[in-house]
C-alpha cells in the first residue's frame, strides 16, 4: 500500500509510474498495489494479471477508509488487512486468532 495519499485521476500508466518511480517496485510482479486519496473516500488497486493491468476502483458514498498511514513510502498489507479496509473495519482494533501453520508454509526451513 502506498502510504502517500494520491490524486485519483491517475490511470494505468500514472499508477504504474508511481509504483516504479515512487515505490521503487516493479508493477508487473503480480502484487496488488493499493492507493488511497487524501479524503480517504476513494481507493484504487493496480494489479498485473500476466498480460495487462487491471484497476479496481471503489468510491464510498458515505464514510472513509480506515487506513494506517505512516511516514514510510509504502507498507505491506496482508490479504486479510485489505479486505478489512474495503469492508470498513478498523485495522487497529482487530485481533487475529492463532491458526495452524503447515511446514510447507512456514518461513523457517529446518535442515
Amino acid at each position: 500500500m502506498c502510504c502517500t495519499l494520491i490524486d485519483m485521476r491517475n490511470g494505468f500508466n500514472g499508477l504504474a509510474g508511481l509504483v516504479r518511480n515512487y515505490l521503487q517496485k516493479n508493477p508487473t510482479t503480480g502484487d496488488v498495489f493499493v492507493f488511497i486519496n487524501k479524503p480517504k473516500t476513494h481507493i484504487k488497486l493496480l494489479y498485473w494479471d500476466g498480460d495487462g493491468f487491471v484497476i479496481f476502483y471503489k468510491r464510498l458514498e458515505q464514510g472513509t477508509f480506515d487506513v494506517l498511514i505512516n511516514d514510510s513510502t509504502s507498507r505491506e498489507l496482508k490479504r486479510e488487512e485489505l479486505l478489512l479496509i474495503l469492508e470498513g473495519i478498523k485495522l487497529q482494533n482487530y485481533k487475529k486468532k492463532k491458526r495452524y501453520l503447515s511446514r510447507e508454509n512456514c518461513s523457517l526451513k529446518l535442515l
